[in-house]
């Protein structure tokens, strides 16, 4: 059986029942455009550790199907995971009888760095947000929240409980493109974990007590005619309110780090971060944010240091 065959079975038949819409979209686009052009017409029994080691360094070098140069290697370690998925169990179900995958060699895994906002920035982009669109109050719930993107725009109104208050997240949104059209489809959160309770401070209270008030929508984020917004274009405000305040561009993700900054500044330990951001386990957000923690780790040096005033040195 070739490869194309069997992905193609494997993605349907196999995946297709147990994963989300999202998920099933970027297997398909991973194989169309990566992986089938070039290995698609390999028999399974051909994939042979060098076959698929050429494969690889190929990618590293020339697979951004854009500018034909490098990809980048999360993203060729993405395809291996993918054909490593798919050719375990074209052997566990004896379509083929043997697999290379794991004999690949592979760049590591790099953490993506982080970028927040300074508080001068931070305030900047609150006094803008807060004196201008009712949309805008987005920005100002990610700063104080950590929560995704997705997240914040799959928000009702009844996911406040304005007298415990409590925000809940349940439900995320996404954009999918179908018969070359994009649209937002609503899907149960990104992880178990992410599906969580964040209490809100009271004055995120009262500003979403004044929107709620002016609101003819169920949702906080909403188009004139009180649709779910979609993600690029709340990303394209996003970038126009940076420009108009003057801030250097980060992306709409830098808020959920400028969030775990703060609150690390101001000594929120990590297992609660983590719970807060709705990550998988604590060493996740260790991980990530442990850059946010030098400054900290400094004082507390410093604050052990001052016993060596007692010694005459």
């Amino acid at each position: 059986m070739k490869l194309k065959e069997w992905l193609n079975t494997w993605l349907n038949k196999y995946q297709k029942i147990t994963i989300k819409l999202r998920t099933y979209l970027k297997y398909t686009d991973i194989i169309n455009k990566h992986i089938n052009p070039i290995l698609g017409e390999y028999e399974l029994e051909a994939l042979t550790c060098d076959v698929l080691q050429r494969f690889v360094l190929y990618k590293l070098t020339y697979g951004n199907l854009i500018t034909n140069d490098k990809l980048s290697d999360n993203s060729v370690i993405a395809i291996i995971s993918l054909l490593k998925q798919s050719l375990k169990k074209a052997v566990f179900l004896g379509v083929a009888r043997i697999e290379y995958t794991s004999q690949i060699k592979m760049p590591n895994i790099k953490e993506k760095e982080v970028s927040a906002f300074n508080m001068f920035e931070q305030q900047k982009l609150e006094s803008y947000c807060l004196n201008s669109k009712p949309n805008y109050i987005g920005i100002i719930i990610c700063l104080y929240t950590g929560i995704r993107l997705g997240e914040l725009l799959a928000l009702t109104w009844e996911d406040i409980d304005f007298d415990k208050k409590i925000l809940r997240i349940n439900k995320t949104v996404y954009t999918i493109t179908r018969n070359g059209r994009n649209e937002a489809y609503i899907d149960k959160p990104k992880t178990k974990q992410s599906n969580r309770m964040i209490p809100l401070p009271k004055q995120l209270i009262s500003v979403l007590k004044r929107n709620k008030r002016k609101s003819t929508s169920s949702y906080i984020i909403t188009t004139k005619n009180g649709g779910i917004v979609q993600n690029r274009s709340y990303q394209k405000s996003f970038k126009c309110i940076l420009k108009k305040c003057n801030i250097t561009y980060k992306s709409f993700h830098s808020l959920r780090h400028t969030f775990a900054t703060r609150v690390l500044e101001l000594g929120m330990d990590i297992k609660t971060l983590s719970e807060i951001l709705g990550h998988k386990n604590s060493m996740i957000t260790l991980n990530r944010y442990s850059h946010s923690l030098l400054e900290h780790k400094f004082d507390f040096m410093n604050k052990i240091g001052k016993l060596l005033d007692i010694y005459d040195l």
